[in-house]
């Protein structure tokens, strides 16, 4: 059975730690395996969470700074030597072109990688599957720096009292749910009769920035919000001056967008426990979890 899962592998900002390496996420959500922001190390972290390169179906950059790419060249050079039969799909900001390039060709290496370049310049859908599609936004950092939404497409749950009481069985089900409508006996029945709407699951990750509307927009509703929390209150000065959040600045965004689950990582150097995040989020956002290094968030499927 397809899972949906949620995977820290770094969870530091900056550099890393004795307790917390680089950045590095990645997002099992079915048959897909979406890798955020591959960090230094991120290849041994890969290994300690039981996360394989084969897994990797498409790749996110939300921007160059060192802690959020720096593992990229070791990634793409492991999907050459695993040889990796898919297309992967690396997403990155545009006026990044460079240093995609430097950490692409960083070293000597046999490239039998499939790679598909989708440099981003403008906010929009920048992936359409039938599965799910994959938003960007612009947020507010010291350099560019974008966001994702992943949001499955709305359906619809069938009743199974109202489709008996039509005798709707078996494959017309799949039919009717499929196309919206169904004639039976020359009676034509449509699937907002026998069901009732379902929201799509959606997932946002936001990374360096400070407190803007683009958070927003990528966080509203969100089954899970993955938010970075550089800081605490009391450095509210200094994350403003660096382009970050602090935790309570996260929790208050999930807050106001309605987000289910809040997810704090992105820790400074200078925090040896995260305990004080977890206090300080959850009196604004009492669903909140902060994550280590290696921690597993799983995303129960809603049932038809």
């Amino acid at each position: 059975m397809s899972s949906r899962k949620f995977i820290a592998l770094g969870t530091a900002s900056q550099v890393p730690t004795r307790q917390r390496n680089h950045n590095g996420y990645f997002l099992k959500w079915d048959e897909a395996g979406i890798l955020f922001d591959p960090g230094e190390g991120t290849q041994r972290q890969m290994i300690l969470a039981n996360v394989s390169a084969s897994e990797i179906t498409k790749i996110f950059i939300t921007h160059f700074h060192g802690d959020h790419c720096l593992g990229l060249a070791g990634i793409i050079q492991r999907l050459s030597l695993d040889k990796v039969p898919q297309t992967v799909e690396v997403c990155y900001p545009a006026s990044g072109q460079k240093y995609f390039d430097n950490l692409k060709n960083a070293s000597i290496f046999y490239n039998v990688a499939s790679i598909r370049e989708c440099p981003i310049s403008e906010p929009g859908v920048v992936f359409t599957g039938d599965k799910f599609t994959i938003e960007a936004r612009r947020l507010d950092h010291t350099v560019e720096s974008w966001g994702y939404r992943l949001q499955e497409p709305d359906t619809v749950t069938m009743l199974p009292e109202k489709l008996e009481a039509l005798g709707i069985r078996g494959p017309a089900v799949g039919t009717l749910k499929r196309s919206g409508r169904l004639e039976i006996d020359g009676q034509v029945i449509t699937a907002d009769q026998v069901s009732v709407p379902r929201a799509g699951q959606s997932m946002a990750f936001i990374m360096d920035t400070r407190m803007c509307e683009a958070a927003r927009v990528l966080a509203a509703n969100a089954d899970l919000l993955v938010c970075e929390s550089t800081y605490l209150s009391s450095e509210s000065a200094e994350a403003e001056k660096n382009g970050h959040l602090t935790a309570a600045q996260a929790a208050t965004i999930a807050r106001d967008a309605g987000a289910d689950r809040l997810v704090l990582t992105h820790f400074s150097q200078r925090y040896t426990s995260t305990e004080e995040f977890l206090l300080e989020a959850a009196r604004i956002h009492p669903n909140v979890i902060v994550v280590k290094d290696s921690d597993e968030v799983e995303i129960s499927r809603r049932r038809d």
